[in-house]
Parts: C-alpha cells; structure tokens; sequence
C-alpha cells in the first residue's frame, strides 16, 4: 500500500515509483552510477534528451571537487550530484540543476564565477553567486545579529531569483541526509537551524515534498529519543494500521466508481514531526492523535472534488468543526485541498484529503512547479502565479527596508514564519481575503493592510456592526477600519491586544520613529552616567572604528540608531560600553615581541618559576609583569608535575609534563619552556580551586551514572560538565569536569570511582 510505503521510506532506503518500493539513489556509491541516476530523473519530465548542459557540469564538478572528499570519506562530488538529484526531483530546469551542481565549486575550489560565466552562461553564474553569498547561517543564540543579517542576505537572494532558495534548501536536505557524521553538537545545531528557518521557508515555497523531510530529520537529531521512541510505537501497530487503511482504500474507491468520478484513491502515514507537534501543542499521547494517518482522493476538476466530498460524507459521519475548505480559501503559499474528519465504521478517526492533480503538484511542489519546460502562454500564465506566491516575500523585503535592528527584524521574520499556528480567514469590504493567526483583533486587521491605516485607526466594524478593538475576529467576518487624520497614533496598549507579530513590530516601530529624537538623547545620557559612575574616560572610548564595530555586533546602521536602542530599553547601556573599552584596550595592550619573551625566559630560567592559585587568583613567583594562565588541554593541579611555556602574546601557560601538549613540541618550542612548581599552599584559607578532567570506560548498566553523581555529592565536589557515549557493544565513555582544591583530593575521587561495578578504566586527560 502506497501511504505504508512513504512511511517505510523514513527508515529505508527505498523510492516509491507508482506505489511500489524500488532501489533509491542511496544505494549507489559510485558518482558515475549516481549520475546516470541523475540523468534517467531528469528525462522523466525534460521534453527534449539534451542534457549536454548537465554532463558538462558534473563533468566540470568532478574535477573541481577531485582531491576533496567528505566527513563520511565518500567523494565530494557525491554531494553536489545529489543536490542535482533533489532539483530533478522538484522537476527543475536544467539552469537551476547545473547550478546546483556547481553550488560549492566557486567557494571550495580554484573554479572563479567567470569560469562559470564563461563556460555555462550568465544566468547559471547569477544563481551559482546568489548560494554562494548566502553563506552560512548560524543559530548560536549569542550569533544572532550574524543570523539576521545572513538572513537579509537570503530574502535579497530569493527576490532576485527564488530559484536561489531553492537550491539552498536542497543543498541543506542533503546535508541533514548525511549529518550522522557530524558532531553531536553540531547535529543539535544543524537541526534547530533547519527547523527555524529552512523548512519553514520551505513551507512558505509550498514545497511540502522537502518541508516533511527537513522536519522529519530535524527531529531524528535535536530529539533522538523522541523520534526513535515514536519509530517504535508506530510499527508496533502497524499491521493493524495498514489493515484498517486498505479498508477504507478500498471502500472509497468502491464508492468513488458508483458515483461515475474518476479517483486515485491512497492512504499515507503523517510524517513524524507533525505527530510529534500535535501530541507537544494538543498535550496527547500518541494512543491519543487519531488522525495518524490520511486518505488522499486526486480527482480531476474542482467540480469532482465537491461531488467527492459529498458521497465521502454519506459514506462516512464526519467530525463537527473538522471540515476545511483551502479550495475556495487557499493558504498563504496558495495550498489548496478539501480537509475533513470522519469517524470509521469501528470508531477510528480518519482524515481525508481531495484536492485535483494540479493542486497535488502545487502542494508538493510548491513555486518550484512553475520552473517546469513551459514555453509562451503556459510561461506567462506560470510568472502570473508566481508572483500571487511571493506577495509575502515583498512583504518581508519591505519591513526589512524599515528596520534599523536586525534583532527585531529577526524576532517579526520568526513570528511571520511561524506555520503551525492555524489562521482565520476574513474580508475586507471589497471582498478580498485576508487571513491572520487566530485571536487576531481589528488592529491586527488594519496593520495587515497597510501601517497607515493602523497608525490612523479610530474604530472598526463587522458585518456592518461597530466593534471593540480588542473583538476576536472570526472566520468569514468582513471587517471595515475606521480611520481619522486626527488620529494621534497608536497606543500602547495596543501591543497586548494584538496577535500577529507583523502588528506587534509596526506599532513598536511607530513609537520608535517619534519619539526616536528622545531616544537618543536620553542613550547619550545613560552612556555618560554609566561611564561616570565606573570612572571611565568617555572621549577615550567614544571613536568611530570603536563604534562600528558595536554597529556590526548588534545589527545597527548607524550610532544613532544605537543611542536609540538604548534609550527605548532594548540595549543597556553598559554592554555598548564594556564592548566600546574592549576594543579600545585590545588597540592599546601591550604588545609582547619575542625578543622580550626570549628575554623573560632567560631570567627566569635563572630560578624556578613558582606557582599558587588561591581566592585571589593566580600567584606567580620567579617572573614579573607576565600573564599566567593554567592550559585548558590538560587542566593541571597542585600535586602534578608541571612546566611554563611562554606564548607569543599570551603570557605563560602552565601544563602538565605528561600533556601531549608539551610532549610534541618542536626544538624551537622547546625553547620557551620555563621549570615550574607548585607554591605551597596549606597555609592559605580554603586553598585554590582547579578544574581536573577525567574519561571513564565502562561497561553500560542501569544506575551507574548514579553512583557516579553519588560520590561527586558525598565529597561535596561541584561538577562542572558530564557527557556520555554507548558504543554499538555497550561500553560507555564518561568525560567528567569537576573542581578539586588538589591531587590529593583527585587521586581519593578516582580510587572510589574504580571500586564502583562495571569500570573499566579512568584516565586524566591529557590534551
């Protein structure tokens, strides 16, 4: 059965082709095999077998990537050809294919844009330079000036050229294929990446056939456990499911015959991380989502889709408020289906989907539909619904025009991506459609058309009745904004009573621009106070480089905007400072030459160096006026053996003898190494504190990370950092950072670690 198929697909490599499972691409090793494989997609849909374009580009690719290969130590040209591979499945035109074949050859390799230019044409080189200066976006929570501003960088892209999106998303679908060999950090981060923005652009494109997958994978690495866990619960019942969905298959295509309408009728699985939403938003187990899976009906006209849903609801009772018709109220990304619930003759909850071929496509595809080989009227016709697709585009373009702060603009782009909210949908007086999200008010109404008429909004009405502007809009109402040129503006208030985030930034936005003037005064007076109150020199600190590179760090265009920021409270005043001192201490540090490091080692190898770490800090006998700092590879501690080695520019740092560090040093290295001891310190009060590492190997069982945290608690020892690896045959590698006042107390936690069942072996580590 088709839908157990796409559901199997998850965990196999199989492709579904006409509902049955045959070998998928991921089988082929070999870049040849993969590319014929290329090849055989591309002349299911391309009218013509001239693919010269394509051969050239893989050909080209091939040796521009020949001496690179990847994490999981396959070819890099692996990579490109499967990028090709996802563009072939979106039926892309050859232009966007080749592009995304030689999407990293210019940032990777010797190839220049002109030889793209050159050897493929002017607009392969425009999409291959429009994924190029996408770069990379960064989730990091402390990146998130570097994240909306690479973020500006994509909508531009996408507004030159959509098709740049688009072979950036299959670009990360295959890189999210393939990231079991990354990190485990960098799965975590690659994931929530994917999952804030790339599928939800995804969605915005109406490319679900990419959007599903990219959710799906996100899930695998930022939940294991939950994505795993619901693997299981699936396929425990899957018998039982398949049995109950061919059931109904079978009933409505039954049904669908004796009424005369033609129907392809199959049932699917939903894909994971929908399941997953709905039992985190609806707060279900999974024995609790009913409409675990669907039945699609693909009938031929918008008339057969109504007829079918008429016999659907004789056939079976359809679920009170379960009914949504995106035919005649599309979604934003111009999805459209008939949606209702029906219980099954045992009492099972089911969801049926009827929509025509056309609109299948468009769900599937999404705006990648409207690359096809279309030529005159069918081109024209297929730019017409492109554009209808990219009026939210525009829109995001025209805030990102208005908005001096990359924080805020990022905060409006996530809310304004936020796709699993459900909508309303309401008119304006001349009858367009406008949908917002639920628990939308007037005001929200009034921002969606346009910021003036939020601004100048006095009053609303719908159905013809004066409402409240906090009234919660309902679906079908038809709502007028009254408007006065006397209006003095929003209030405040209005920020708790709207629902939408694009509402929310326009007002905010409003009391910015007027009272901006304020603002910045007042962030000039702040930054003095500040400045004052921790005896800083403000002419020191206050030069242009300086505050450029505060602009830069939070996502200002100018000072101004920055004094703004701090006077409305949405920076404080003494970041911008430390981060102006900072810079202005970095441009004024001492500079250390070798010839004065070489000078310091000669007079202190004339003594040992002695060394202490108390409250205080860091004490350093034996040399003055350096930097001490104990090397993070090997974490010393009073008790072990130890040596100085003298840095270019970073003062001395003090290592173990046995680190590998100091082990592999070079003769000329070795030059800088100066003897050190521990300065006694029994007589100092509570003695210093040093963070020491461990690695424990040991056979996994059940409560042995509990009797570890039993003994870090017994001996009142503050643990810093955990983290555990189960290899495939059960052995468990522990790495521990925790603080100890010495060896002494290091040596009694690794002897009682020992004795605890199942170790193996501990280690200190040793860089």
């Amino acid at each position: 059965m088709a839908g157990t198929l796409e559901y199997e697909q998850l965990n196999k490599n199989l492709e579904i082709v006409d509902g049955h499972a045959v070998k998928a691409p991921e089988d082929y090793q070999d870049p040849e095999e993969l590319y014929q494989a290329l090849v055989a997609r591309v002349r299911k849909y391309h009218p013509s077998t001239d693919i010269s374009m394509i051969e050239k580009a893989y050909k080209t690719g091939r040796e521009a990537h020949k001496d690179q290969v990847r994490k999981s130590g396959e070819p890099y040209i692996i990579h490109p050809l499967w990028v090709g591979i996802i563009l072939a499945d979106l039926e892309m035109d050859k232009e966007t294919i080749v592009a995304g074949m030689l999407h990293d050859a210019v940032e990777d390799t010797d190839m220049t844009l002109e030889d793209v230019t050159r050897e493929f044409g002017e607009e392969v080189a425009l999409l291959v330079d429009g994924v190029t200066k996408l770069g990379q976006l960064s989730y990091a929570q402390d990146k998130l000036e570097v994240q909306a501003e690479n973020l500006r960088k994509m909508f531009l892209a996408m507004a030159k050229d959509i098709r740049v999106i688009i072979i950036k998303l299959a670009d990360r679908l295959h890189n999210m294929r393939t990231l079991e060999f990354m990190t485990p950090a960098k799965q975590q981060e690659k994931a929530r990446e994917t999952m804030d923005i790339y599928a939800p652009i995804a969605q915005r494109l109406g490319i679900s056939k990419i959007k599903t997958e990219l959710d799906d994978l996100s899930l695998k690495y930022w939940k294991p456990d939950v994505y795993y866990q619901l693997v299981h619960d699936l396929n425990e019942r899957k018998t039982e499911r398949e049995e109950f969905v061919q059931q109904i298959v079978a009933e409505v295509s039954k049904h669908m015959k004796n009424a005369h309408i033609s129907a392809k009728v199959y049932g699917r699985v939903k894909h994971f991380f929908s399941i997953y939403k709905k039992m985190v938003n609806q707060n279900k187990t999974l024995d609790q989502v009913y409409d675990l899976f669907a039945v699609r009906i693909i009938v031929d006209t918008v008339k057969d889709c109504y007829a079918a849903l008429g016999v659907i609801h004789e056939m079976y009772t359809p679920i009170p408020g379960r009914f949504k018709d995106y035919i005649a109220m599309p979604k934003p990304n111009m999805y459209q289906s008939l949606h209702t619930t029906l219980m099954g003759p045992s009492g099972q909850p089911f969801e049926i989907q009827i929509r025509t071929e056309e609109m299948h496509k468009t769900a599937e595809y999404g705006i990648a539909a409207h690359w096809k080989y279309k030529e005159g009227a069918d081109a024209a016709k297929s730019m017409e619904a492109q554009e209808a697709k990219l009026n939210w585009l525009r829109q995001i373009l025209e805030w990102q025009r208005d908005m001096s702060d990359n924080r805020e603009f990022l905060s409006l782009l996530k809310g304004d991506l936020d796709l699993f909210a459900e909508d309303v949908y309401c008119f304006t007086p001349n009858g367009d459609v406008k949908n917002l999200p639920n628990g939308s008010t007037p005001v929200d109404f009034a921002y969606a058309i346009h910021s003036a008429v939020g601004n100048k909004m006095v009053g609303a009405r719908v159905n013809g009745k004066l409402v409240n502007i906090d009234y919660k809009i309902q679906n079908g109402d038809r709502i007028e904004i009254l408007t006065s040129q006397n209006s003095k503006g929003p209030s405040r208030d209005w920020l708790n009573i709207v629902k939408s985030t694009q509402a929310k930034n326009k007002i905010n936005q409003w009391f910015k621009k007027e009272f901006k003037e304020d603002n910045i005064i007042r962030g000039k007076e702040l930054i003095m106070s500040y400045c004052r109150g921790k005896s800083i020199n403000l002419t020191d600190i206050l030069k242009p480089k300086y505050q450029q590179v505060v602009q830069k760090k939070y996502g200002f265009r100018d000072w101004d905007a920055v004094l703004a920021a701090i006077g409305h409270g949405g920076l404080k005043e003494g970041q911008v400072v430390n981060r102006l001192l900072e810079e202005h201490e970095k441009e004024h540090r001492k500079e250390i030459t070798d010839e004065s490091i070489l000078e310091k080692i000669s007079e202190a190898n004339s003594r040992t160096v002695h060394i202490a770490k108390s409250k205080s800090g860091i004490v350093v006998k034996g040399i003055n006026d350096m930097a001490v700092r104990f090397s993070k590879c090997c974490n010393p501690v009073p008790g072990d053996e130890i040596v100085g080695f003298v840095t270019r520019g970073r003062g001395m740092s003090i290592h173990r003898t046995d680190c590998i560090n100091m082990l592999h040093l070079s003769d000329a290295e070795r030059e800088r190494l100066i003897d050190a001891e521990w300065e006694d310190t029994s007589e100092t009060e509570g003695g210093g504190q040093y963070l020491a590492e461990l690695k424990m190997y040991a056979s996994d069982r059940q409560g042995l990370l509990m009797d570890i945290s039993r003994i870090f608690t017994e001996a009142k020892i503050d643990v810093k950092s955990m983290n555990v690896r189960t290899s495939k045959k059960g052995t468990a590698t522990i790495d521990m950072g925790f603080i100890v006042q010495g060896r002494d107390e290091l040596n009694s936690v690794i002897e009682k670690l020992r004795q605890l069942e199942s170790v193996i072996d501990i280690e200190r580590t040793t860089g």
